[in-house]
């Protein structure tokens, strides 16, 4: 019996300062996620958008960030939310929402990966390495420093303690392309993997992703994938508000997809930073929706390779 996917709205716009990702999860109902996976035979239910809670006092000594009272009531109530999801036997796909959110839905992979004692393992699909910290961040834009929360850098003391941070070697920075130079210098004093675009138009797609999940394999890991929007080329997915040019093609990201779905190791999905104010008729949330389909099965030249 497939599992069941619980979709779950994330309208955020607190981590980063143009607006429009709160209308994220309304453009991925839109653009049919629901019948997507329905099609594929995967009993689905939308758990609607979590609601954000009562804000507590949170203060940084960084006067650059911005709203942070926000983003810590967002990662409690997400984390919660993903762990509950989790612990029912559900595969849940939060729906963003700006890549912030990640600081809630990976903090619930994790809380409920450490309760039922197995590791719990990242693929960022991403532009960005977002390795910075509330103390460090210039923008103060909080969507750029979830790997550092889920790696255990220190500076999150505003926000609740990671459940039992990822070590560095289950991380997988994939596609990234952006990196600012104070979260360069901090990720060459961590293990984790890291395959620019560089890496993958040097060794291709497949190689480098199959590396990283034979060792979620071997480990008997659960997987959360997290993909941005700008994984993609802007060419092909306009609707975000962080483009930087030279990111995945149309194949490419689709290939990515049906390895993951091949692997049978995804147990938890985010989309994020999908902003509609910037979308070109639905085009990038359709694309989104097929890419999730392609992780879920669906094949998208389902015909054998004709030989000659």
């Amino acid at each position: 019996m497939p599992q069941t996917c619980i979709l779950i709205g994330a309208p955020i716009d607190s981590g980063q300062r143009r607006a429009g990702c709160l209308m994220g999860p309304a453009a991925y109902r839109v653009a049919g996620l629901d019948a997507t996976l329905t099609a594929l035979g995967h009993p689905t239910q939308d758990h609607g958008d979590v609601a954000l809670p009562a804000l507590r006092d949170a203060v940084s000594d960084n006067p650059a960030v911005h709203a942070l009272a926000e983003t810590v009531g967002w990662t409690e109530a997400l984390s919660a939310t993903v762990q509950n999801a989790l612990s029912e036997g559900g595969f849940p796909i939060v729906m963003g929402g700006d890549h912030s959110l990640a600081l809630g839905s990976v903090a619930g992979a994790a809380a409920h990966a450490h309760a039922v004692g197995r590791p719990l393992f990242l693929l960022w699909l991403d532009a960005h390495s977002d390795f910075h910290t509330p103390r460090t961040t210039t923008s103060g834009n909080l969507h750029g420093t979830p790997v550092a929360y889920i790696a255990g850098r220190e500076g999150f003391e505003a926000f609740p303690p990671f459940p039992a941070p990822l070590p560095p070697q289950n991380i997988c920075l994939f596609g990234i392309r952006s990196v600012d130079p104070e979260e360069h210098a901090a990720l060459l004093e961590h293990e984790i993997e890291i395959n620019d675009m560089r890496v993958l138009d040097e060794f291709g797609i497949a190689a480098p992703l199959r590396g990283f999940l034979d060792r979620v394999r071997a480990a008997n890991g659960m997987l959360h994938v997290s993909l941005d929007v700008d994984f993609l080329d802007p060419s092909i997915a306009p609707a975000v508000g962080t483009t930087v040019p030279g990111g995945t093609t149309f194949r490419e990201a689709h290939l990515v997809m049906e390895l993951l779905h091949e692997s049978a190791l995804v147990t938890s999905l985010d989309l994020v930073e999908l902003n509609p104010f910037l979308d070109e008729r639905g085009r990038t949330a359709k694309m989104m929706v097929d890419l999730v389909g392609s992780l879920m099965g669906r094949k998208v030249f389902d015909r054998p390779t004709r030989s000659f």
